[in-house]
């Protein structure tokens, strides 16, 4: 939430469940943004659309991770689209959940890399399967059909060992 210093604190039920998905935010920042100040930018801005759109989550017509699953991604998404905006510093309650996880491992920092190259929409697809989501959750996420969503992760699979495994070519 972007606020100015005497705005009140977020929802107590809008700070639990930022705090309790604040991976799923972290890896979208990761995977669409290169530098560690793009993705605190990027996680911000998914911050202020999850607030913005808080009012009108509705349980009943889905899954709490879900609906921040497609906000988070649409944001995403357009990010790439538009110049970067001018940010106000972010509510302290939910700054924790704008700082994105650095890769600790180079292996992973690799596969951070070759995500990036991805188009925006596989790049959702590989996140969310990262995530650890199935087939049919991805699908219901993106829109799009259950086996569409297998065969184009086993595509994207086969694309980023490539281009894993040719940048440790020319590294040699």
């Amino acid at each position: 939430m972007i606020a100015a210093a005497s705005a009140p604190a977020p929802p107590a039920e809008f700070a639990a469940a930022i705090a309790a998905h604040r991976r799923l935010i972290a890896r979208i920042a990761a995977s669409y943004a290169r530098t560690a100040e793009d993705r605190r930018d990027l996680a911000q801005d998914i911050l202020l659309q999850l607030w913005r759109a808080w009012p009108r989550f509705e349980p009943a017509r889905a899954k709490l991770t879900t609906w921040m699953y497609r906000i988070a991604l649409n944001v995403a998404i357009s990010s790439l689209r538009r110049p970067p905006a001018p940010h106000a510093p972010l509510d302290p309650a939910l700054a924790i959940a704008a700082e994105p996880e650095e890769p600790d491992d180079a292996r992973l920092a690799e596969l951070y890399a070759a995500i990036a190259t991805l188009a925006p929409l596989d790049r959702a697809l590989v996140v969310l399967h990262l995530e650890g989501d199935s087939h049919a959750r991805i699908a219901e996420v993106l829109g799009l059909g259950e086996s569409n969503v297998a065969t184009k992760l086993s595509r994207l699979r086969a694309v980023l060992r490539a281009r894993i495994n040719s940048t440790k070519g020319a590294s040699r």
